[in-house]
């Protein structure tokens, strides 16, 4: 819907002249320059008013883009005991600057990414540095209806795209790269969110709900943001199987753990794809927090407990504050810097990348 839908029109000074009756004799200059300048006066009325309503649509949208969500997101990332980062990632509050020109209706775009590779780094590293170049480049522009299913076919064919980039970039080497990487990736459209995601990295929500006793307290509720893709699932097992390929041990041919990534070039063939799955939904003002992170993190932590050990940090009073961070800043930078800290202590061996991104209103 435009934005301005629902505004009255303003009230127009018509600009149109009315013709005078024909006289018999020739009107005076003085009448014709008074006829003039009421002429000019009604054509200045005209741009003031298109100059005012300029202005109102301006104010208005400005006044909409303060009351939408703001985001801030903050990263922790951990090697663990692999000899190599393998994970990626990328952090735009406002992506805005990438698009060429955002619809009318839309405000300000937001983009959080993981990225979590196997066989090397090269496809989660690709995948981060133009995976948001391509949904920029396809993002919608222009006054455009159908801007959710507009937006929902970009990602599917950003994904694509990005994954036929590395492919062709990773057959051309000598030797070939077989390096592979899931995608966590979070677009937020104003107070739209999309998150769609390849493989087992993982999404989810902090929403803070009334108690059933309506006492005044609230609660939080953790909701999964993504769905995983490995090859124990019926469906994705079906669609390997129908491709030639075998799941052997929980694995693509015995070595695959995930059936959805990019790169991954050898197991195409065999059923792996790189189309996402989707999830969209409103930011409403009990949300609270979001995590982004690979499954380093969720290989020794519940999404609950996860959820639960950042909002612990969160009312910690005695996090120390930092220069330049507000104390609600400092308390989410201490949250996802503890909790990768805490899932390399808990003995994960893997990377550990976690993005944590702040909700306000």
């Amino acid at each position: 819907m435009d934005l301005f839908d629902d505004l009255p029109e303003p009230t127009q000074t018509s600009c149109s002249i009315t013709a005078a009756p024909i006289k018999a004799q020739p009107q005076s200059t003085k009448e014709g320059e008074e006829e003039e300048k009421g002429v000019k006066r009604k054509l200045d009325n005209a741009d003031s008013n298109t100059a005012r309503r300029g202005a109102d649509e301006e104010e208005i949208k400005k006044v909409c883009k303060e009351g939408l969500p703001v985001l801030k997101g903050y990263v922790a990332a951990r090697r663990g005991e692999r000899e190599e980062m393998q994970d990626a990632h990328v952090l735009l509050p406002d992506m805005s600057s990438f698009v060429s020109a955002l619809p009318k209706q839309v405000s300000r775009v937001s983009y959080f990414a993981v990225f979590d590779g196997h066989g090397g780094a090269r496809a989660s590293r690709f995948a981060a540095e133009h995976l948001h170049q391509n949904l920029a480049n396809k993002f919608p522009t222009g006054d455009t209806e159908n801007m959710d299913r507009l937006i929902k076919k970009c990602f599917f064919d950003t994904f694509r795209q990005t994954d036929e980039e590395f492919l062709r970039k990773a057959s051309s080497q000598k030797p070939v790269w077989k390096d592979g990487s899931t995608a966590t990736c979070m677009l937020v459209v104003d107070s739209m969110v999309y998150v769609a995601n390849l493989g087992d990295s993982r999404a989810v929500l902090c929403r803070m709900e009334a108690t059933p006793a309506g006492d005044g307290q609230r609660r939080a509720m953790t909701l999964a943001l993504t769905k995983e893709h490995n090859p124990t699932m019926y469906e994705e097992r079906m669609r390997i199987q129908r491709a030639g390929g075998t799941v052997r041990d929980g694995r693509v041919l015995g070595v695959l753990e995930v059936s959805r990534s990019f790169g991954d070039g050898q197991y195409k063939r065999c059923g792996v794809i790189s189309s996402p799955d989707l999830r969209t939904f409103q930011v409403t003002t009990n949300d609270r927090f979001f995590i982004l992170a690979c499954d380093g993190l969720f290989k020794v932590f519940s999404a609950e407990e996860a959820v639960n050990f950042v909002l612990n940090i969160l009312q910690d009073k005695s996090v120390e504050q930092r220069v330049g961070l507000t104390e609600e800043e400092a308390r989410f930078e201490a949250a996802c810097q503890q909790l990768a800290s805490e899932a390399v202590r808990r003995g994960c061996a893997d990377n550990v990348t976690v993005i944590l991104i702040s909700v306000n209103f």
